[in-house]
């Protein structure tokens, strides 16, 4: 079904986010799916007790004060406002810090506690709708609007691109900021996918909806005998439900780095400066990096079988390496954020797509996994997002170069998952 033909999708007639041009019903229905969390403290809480992310962030903003030091700041999707409390203590003049939210009035409060509401201005609405005040501070663009040093946001999602707030960040960019000496913090994402092993949680989705299964067959058996009504008709597009949740969407997990059967490889990198909303939209099949390559021998993890890919983010806090960047300040303490299973905890963890089957790593022989990734936005709901991996395995000996001898080549497998 399209989205226009959806009674509440969470996208725009022209599948945007709603925040950008959506009309009242969309933007309700935004509301209600995706920032009605965010106006929670123990979802913004969640996010605070998460040291990695907190301590990649403190980094950036208080190791490079003098970046900060009487700079224009705007924090997108401020939340409880610690970014823009940072930013202040950092030297700051002015910090406007954007919710959308109720925690707008936290974040308030937030300010008046840390001393620094003199400094930092809360505006609720939109980053999409701001308009600032902003008559004193001076422009280095075409755009009048384009008054801010520095944009500082923790927009990512689930391997990374989930939520879909990367396009309002870009808007605020492309509005806000100054184009020749602006930053953007962070300054550069990429994300990566690997093999993995996890046969434990990969059994336990195929025992649940085995037993989803079962239990429906008893349910139609029960209501055909106790009431006379023949419910076996339904059970095709009930199996397709319970597939698509326990198979086919895919798992947050917190992966422990020995459930890595190769080096990790990226398959999108981008650079806050210069993206687009086209690039923010997914992944191409056939993009430049959207092809994986991984070889497994079966000294690796002890012969441990494949059962599927997990993905995550690296986001880097770093000088500006686009052409028109030379006036822009320099960042003299970069700082890095890992969402990988060799950084530790964090509330975004791995994303985990279990394949049907496992696949199993022979004594002396090396097994080859190699195809393309695939991620796009649903149609009913512009900030989820389904990943497709097409790819073929091949098994060789040990002493096989990756282009040698094959003792065994699949067909191509094409499965699509939900990142719920």
């Amino acid at each position: 079904m399209a989205s226009d033909e959806i009674d509440f999708a969470n996208a725009s007639k022209t599948g945007e986010i709603p925040s950008f041009n959506g009309d009242e019903k969309a933007k309700a229905t935004d509301f209600a799916n995706y920032f009605c969390s965010y106006a929670q403290l123990y979802h913004q809480k969640q996010m605070l007790v998460d040291h990695v992310r907190m301590a990649a962030y403190h980094s950036a903003i208080m190791g490079n004060s003098l970046v900060f030091k009487d700079k224009v700041v705007m924090d997108v999707g401020t939340g409880s406002g610690i970014l823009a409390v940072w930013a202040a203590k950092a030297g700051a003049k002015r910090v406007y810090a954007v919710e959308y939210t109720e925690m707008s009035k936290h974040a308030e409060k937030v300010m008046e506690a840390n001393g620094v509401s003199d400094v930092v201005t809360v505006i609720r609405g939109a980053v999409e709708d701001v308009v600032l005040p902003r008559e004193d501070f001076a422009t280095d663009g075409e755009n009048d609007t384009q008054c801010v040093d520095i944009i500082v946001s923790e927009w990512m999602g689930y391997f990374l691109l989930r939520e879909s707030m990367l396009d309002s960040l870009i808007r605020a960019r492309d509005k806000f900021l100054k184009p020749r000496t602006g930053l953007m913090f962070p300054s550069h994402c990429t994300m990566y996918v690997a093999p993995i092993t996890d046969e434990e949680e990969r059994y336990q989705s195929c025992a649940e909806y085995a037993n989803t299964m079962q239990d429906w067959s008893q349910f139609v058996e029960t209501t055909k005998s106790t009431y006379g009504v023949d419910m076996s008709c339904l059970e095709a597009p009930f199996d397709r439900e319970q597939n698509e949740y326990y198979l086919l969407s895919s798992k947050w997990a917190e992966l422990k780095p020995n459930a890595i059967l190769a080096e990790a490889q990226p398959v999108k990198m981008l650079d806050m400066i210069t993206c687009t909303i086209e690039e923010s939209r997914g992944l191409a099949l056939f993009d430049e990096l959207s092809s994986f390559d991984f070889d497994i021998s079966d000294d690796y993890k002890d012969g441990a079988p494949i059962s599927g890919f997990a993905g995550w983010f690296t986001s880097d806090f770093k000088s500006r390496t686009d052409a028109n960047g030379a006036d822009a300040p320099k960042l003299m303490s970069p700082a890095f954020l890992d969402t990988g299973p060799e950084a530790g905890y964090t509330h975004w963890g791995q994303q985990v797509f279990h394949l049907l089957s496992s696949i199993p790593v022979l004594p002396d022989q090396k097994v080859r996994i190699y195809g393309n990734l695939e991620l796009m936005r649903t149609k009913e709901n512009a900030r989820l997002y389904n990943c497709r991996f097409r790819f073929k395995t091949s098994r060789r000996n040990e002493s096989e170069p990756k282009d040698g001898k094959v003792l065994m080549e699949s067909d191509l497998t094409e499965t699509v998952y939900q990142i719920p």
